[in-house]
């Protein structure tokens, strides 16, 4: 306890980096204030309806994303989900389009074009979000006094609190500490723990379910935080060669693969396309009948079925989103045109074919605990009989921001010749 506290006052010690965590800290204490100013013409209660019929479906996952913004319509009822998704195109479209392709292989330059095309999608995607939300909650009498005026206001208010968010994640990244829109995220989630923490214990009658379910919760954390730093370390060896008088090579290192290669995206892909219908049908007919009322009944993640299939989900967008993250071919090319080796593979294809297996097989095991730690707190519902108001998706998110900016500490305090924050 005593060296933490030693640690945290090495922090404030260094000039630079008590600037960046000041300017952080301000920036989300901006976004939590942004997250309770009322978008105009826009009757909130309505969505809180809604929202306290599908607190466990997705509705309720988007909420907590936006740290309570969308329940209570605010201008950045959005979030920054918008953002993540156009994110998640650009990478996708490295693979269907070459001149992208060749961007992210361009360096900064490169990089800086690719940011620029993800704020415009950014912007397309927020606008087309809310038009579709807003438009959809027509129906349930969400705007007050309806007007293609007032509808067109409410739309831009969205969009720029999306812009407006994205702007601060940015700002963040680079004058703050940590990645910005990932501590957006973290920050609104964790804002929505104390909701979580009082919806249980409003159960006074299951005291030891509420015990037991809070050591569940601790476990799964410690089970988060060792999957998240586990990788799979490939030893590479390098032949010595010779140009002119000097000689390169000769070092023995190492290609580490993470065994969560994927993070939490194939979780979002897996939820997204299950609950679009669900979403879509509760927004346009709340109470539909027939066929399609029992098929959005089987496909809801919490019935056994809906969980399944989100599982068998999960799985296939982690080996998918991993095939796009780790090249192996290009890995082995790279490997070869520099002399590199793996002991007792041989250069070329043996070396793409033997990185293939061994992502194959790390990328199931991050994929179960995926999987696992998304189903989880769904089970714990089934059994309990009780409402959690903390899912997989967001324990998995919450744990690797805190983990990625305590590292990113870590090594700006290592850099000044200060003891690590980690100790």
């Amino acid at each position: 306890m005593t060296e933490t506290l030693k640690a945290i006052r090495n922090v404030w010690k260094i000039p630079d980096l008590r600037k960046r965590l000041i300017y952080t800290l301000v920036m989300l204490f901006v976004i939590r204030i942004g997250a309770h100013i009322p978008a105009p013409f826009v009757n909130a209660a309505v969505v809180k309806e809604i929202l306290e019929q599908q607190a466990a479906g997705p509705l309720g996952l988007i909420n907590m994303i936006s740290g309570g913004a969308f329940e209570n319509m605010t201008i950045f009822a959005l979030g920054i989900v918008p953002y993540i998704n156009a994110s998640i195109i650009l990478q996708l479209l490295q693979i269907a389009i070459p001149k992208i392709e060749e961007l992210a292989k361009e360096g900064e330059e490169g990089r800086k074009k690719i940011n620029k095309y993800t704020r415009y999608l950014t912007v397309a995607l927020a606008a087309l979000q809310a038009w579709g939300t807003t438009f959809a909650l027509r129906n349930q009498n969400i705007l007050i006094n309806p007007s293609i005026w007032t509808w067109i206001i409410v739309i831009i208010s969205f969009v720029a609190g999306t812009a407006f968010l994205m702007w601060v994640g940015e700002q963040v990244t680079e004058k703050g500490i940590g990645n910005g829109i990932s501590l957006i995220i973290f920050v609104n989630i964790v804002s929505r723990l104390p909701v979580a923490v009082t919806s249980l214990f409003s159960y006074k009658d299951k005291i030891v379910s509420i015990v037991i379910l809070l050591i569940l919760f601790v476990l799964m954390i410690a089970f988060v935080v060792l999957i998240q730093g586990g990788e799979r370390r490939i030893p590479v060896q390098y032949a010595k060669r010779t140009a002119g008088r000097k000689v390169y090579g000769g070092q023995s290192t190492h290609i580490p693969i993470k065994v969560n290669l994927a993070g939490v995206i194939p979780v979002i892909f897996a939820s997204s396309i299950l609950q679009f219908p669900i979403m879509i049908t509760n927004f346009v007919n709340p109470n539909p009948t027939g066929i399609w009322s029992k098929i959005l009944t089987y496909i809801n993640w919490t019935h056994p079925v809906g969980a399944v299939l989100y599982g068998l989900l999960i799985l296939f967008f982690t080996f998918f989103y991993s095939t796009v993250s780790f090249n192996p071919i290009d890995v082995a090319n790279n490997m070869k045109k520099n002399g590199g080796f793996i002991p007792g593979i041989r250069p070329g294809n043996p070396t793409s074919e033997y990185l293939t297996k061994v992502v194959n097989k790390i990328t199931l095991a991050g994929a179960l605990f995926l999987a696992i730690i998304a189903l989880t707190p769904i089970v714990l519902q089934w059994i309990f009989k009780m409402s959690i108001g903390f899912g997989g998706t967001s324990l998995i998110i919450v744990v690797g921001v805190a983990l990625e900016t305590v590292k990113q500490i870590e090594a700006q305090m290592l850099m000044r010749h200060y003891k690590g924050f980690l100790g």
